[in-house]
């Protein structure tokens, strides 16, 4: 018998197309609906919740209920990055699916990865922080160095309670769309709500995308450089 995480088993639930399509709305951190994720899935409501009722004995999402409303949300940081990771995976192998209209290219520039940038924005920031000596990169590992600490600290960043969070506070994600890695973590969540704080950015309501104003483009520009 082999020993070990039986991963077919979370394999062949993510496999599932309807089921992936909700896992993938869910991936922009927002909690949807029962109804909202057959809409997403193309499925019926009574086959949605059997899907969700599986996904969630599997510890992949969770629910809250809120008043008479029953709301998903992904069971947290590490299945995030698991679906991105495939996401990289399925367009570096060429798996992708094409929707015109102009929501592609706005996803391709600036969305959310969960809870933190990525696309070409969130790419840009993680090359400007690495290539200005701020983050220190080592394979696979990503640590903030004492000039990066002063840095996001003028931001208007908390950095010792970004630090006491329990996730890592830097994590190289891989952005599916650009094929390189975007910031993840603790910092890259806290650095994308300071953006939304100082009004640079939006989310658009009824999706992923990030929309940065004009002024917000340019400061982003400026301060990574």
């Amino acid at each position: 018998m082999k020993e070990g995480p039986n991963i077919a088993i979370i394999a062949a639930l993510v496999g599932d197309p309807a089921r992936a399509n909700m896992l993938n709305a869910l991936l922009g951190g927002t909690a949807l609906t029962a109804s909202e994720l057959a809409a997403e899935a193309g499925v019926t409501l009574q086959t949605a919740s059997s899907h969700l009722s599986k996904l969630q004995q599997a510890c992949l999402v969770e629910q809250e209920q809120q008043g008479r409303h029953r709301y998903f949300r992904l069971a947290g940081n590490d299945v995030a990055d698991v679906l991105e990771g495939l996401g990289a995976l399925a367009a570096r192998a060429g798996h992708l699916r094409v929707r015109p209209g102009p929501k592609d290219p706005a996803m391709r520039r600036a969305r959310m990865c969960y809870d933190h940038l990525a696309g070409e924005f969130g790419v840009r920031m993680f090359d400007s922080l690495v290539g200005r000596k701020m983050l220190l990169v080592d394979k696979d590992s990503v640590e903030i160095a004492p000039r990066g600490a002063k840095f996001v600290t003028d931001f208007g960043v908390d950095l010792e309670t970004v630090r006491s969070s329990r996730r890592p506070l830097c994590k190289k994600c891989l952005d599916w769309s650009e094929r390189r890695s975007h910031l993840a973590g603790s910092l890259g969540a806290a650095l994308l709500d300071r953006m939304f704080d100082l009004k640079w950015a939006r989310r658009e309501a009824d999706g992923r995308v990030v929309r940065f104003t004009p002024t917000g483009e340019q400061k982003f520009a400026a301060t990574f450089s």
